[in-house]
């Protein structure tokens, strides 16, 4: 955005506050006014002439007062318009020009006899002037002139690798969050160093009493849990010819490979991380025979859940498929929240619970399909390939709490693709998390005991056989 337009909105908002605190003394103009017409009517030929001499200049005073008033209102709402006027003409007079209908477009950036076009899409949302003042920081042009360097050079990055920006964070945040599936459901708090989150316990139910006795003291139970900080990274090639692209392409190319690896991650960890060097995951806890040497002291009472909330049907199907679920649903437990269940599984599980509902209720098929919402039962169905098929975890997602740390880094590596021309990234962010609440969730399978270990992250390998 062009200075002069900000310059421009900043005045709009002062006299547009302005304007609001002048309506704001309408109310008290309408009650004088009010007074002064029950004064006037009141009069009489009785009204000795000084009274009424007093109240004529009062309501003289008073209709002055007034016009000036509503004169200043008028002032402040044509000035209004007026720099809403000047926005306006600003913002056209900043509009890129329209492509020529016919020859190479130029959203994006391409060239043309070698000649480099002005890149013209938007980046993250933000205008010409705002993505134009962004590449203009000393912190964005000397990371992306790192990176660029490191490609030419084929060498590796300096120290522990290169931190991204600050200013940029919030852009991978926003990868992130959009690639993940399940940031938007569980508990997400920003944290620095190890933490310990106290969560608070069963809401006590509040007392009735007489009007005027004594209150009942209620019984607040809080328990913490310990977070620490994890490390999800993995590495991406980036083609050596971006680096002749402009910085939007280049940082695009970056942010979003680091932030879409990130969310993958994090979406399986929240499922079925070990809790060993990342998060414990919800089937995890569900299926911990025994309570951790590491529990902390002043957690919430570690309960056996395997026996309660991991659930093996009874192979119905049918309106019997969901008379069950809507039956298992009563494993998890709902003091803890308000929201909805949500169900996660894989696009097979959830393709065949939508065909199983055509037979209970074909309105309520309809429905789900369209609204991607468990059939019957309600709640959002969130698709997730990495959960076996049959297996249905569910629960309320914000009694799961994910905390993040500060600073992600990139860096490269000392090799490059010769052959491809491409050079390695690798980029790393902290995370922890843990179900706060775990008897806020279940594992359900219709027709076998549901899959509780098993599952492999990237970078694990399975165990080789022994050589002879």
């Amino acid at each position: 955005m062009a200075l002069k337009t900000l310059l421009l909105r900043s005045k709009l908002d002062t006299k547009k506050r302005t304007l609001e605190t002048l309506r704001g003394k309408d109310a008290e103009y309408q009650r004088r006014e009010k007074e002064f017409e029950d004064a006037i009517a009141e009069m009489t030929e009785d009204t000795p002439s000084e009274d009424r001499k007093e109240i004529e200049d009062q309501v003289e005073e008073f209709a002055q007062e007034k016009d000036q008033f509503e004169q200043d209102k008028k002032n402040l709402e044509k000035e209004i318009e007026g720099i809403e006027a000047e926005i306006k003409e600003e913002e056209e007079r900043e509009k890129p020009k329209p492509a020529p209908a016919a020859g190479p477009s130029t959203e994006t950036n391409e060239r043309n006899g070698g000649n480099k076009m002005e890149t013209r899409k938007k980046f993250f949302g933000m205008g010409i002037q705002e993505r134009d003042a962004f590449f203009q920081r000393e912190d964005v042009k000397n990371f992306l002139g790192e990176v660029r360097t490191c490609i030419k050079e084929k060498r590796a990055l300096t120290n522990s690798g290169l931190i991204i920006p600050e200013v940029m964070l919030e852009l991978l945040k926003e990868i992130v969050e959009r690639s993940s599936k399940l940031l938007k459901y569980v508990s997400h708090r920003p944290v620095a160093g190890t933490a310990r989150q106290v969560i608070m316990g069963s809401i006590p139910e509040a007392v009735w009493t007489e009007m005027c006795a004594a209150l009942n003291e209620l019984d607040l139970g809080f328990n913490s849990l310990e977070v620490d900080g994890y490390k999800v990274g993995g590495y991406f090639a980036v083609c050596n010819a971006i680096i002749e692209d402009n910085d939007v392409n280049l940082t695009s190319e970056i942010l979003n490979a680091l932030g879409t690896a990130i969310a993958k991650a994090l979406d399986k960890a929240i499922v079925y991380g070990t809790g060993n060097k990342m998060p414990l995951g919800i089937v995890t806890r569900l299926a911990q025979a025994a309570k951790p040497d590491n529990y902390p002291a002043t957690g919430r009472d570690w309960k056996d859940l395997a026996g309660t909330n991991i659930i093996t049907g009874t192979n119905p199907a049918g309106a019997k498929l969901f008379k069950e679920i809507v039956e298992k649903t009563g494993a998890i437990d709902t003091d803890y929240a308000n929201e909805s269940v949500v169900w996660l599984m894989s696009k097979k599980t959830h393709m065949h619970l939508l065909a199983e509902s055509i037979g209970a209720n074909m309105n309520a098929a309809i429905v789900a399909g369209m609204n991607n919402t468990m059939p019957v039962v309600g709640g959002d169905i969130v698709e997730l390939n990495f959960i076996p098929e049959g297996d249905i975890v569910f629960g309320y997602m914000g009694l799961y709490l994910l905390v993040e740390r500060a600073g992600t880094h990139i860096s490269q590596s000392e090799h490059a693709r010769f052959i491809e021309d491409q050079t390695l990234f690798k980029g790393t962010a902290r995370y922890d998390g843990i179900p706060a609440i775990p008897e806020g969730f279940a594992l359900y399978n219709a027709s076998k005991a549901p899959t509780t270990s098993g599952i492999t992250f990237a970078g694990q390998k399975a165990p080789e056989a022994p050589t002879e």
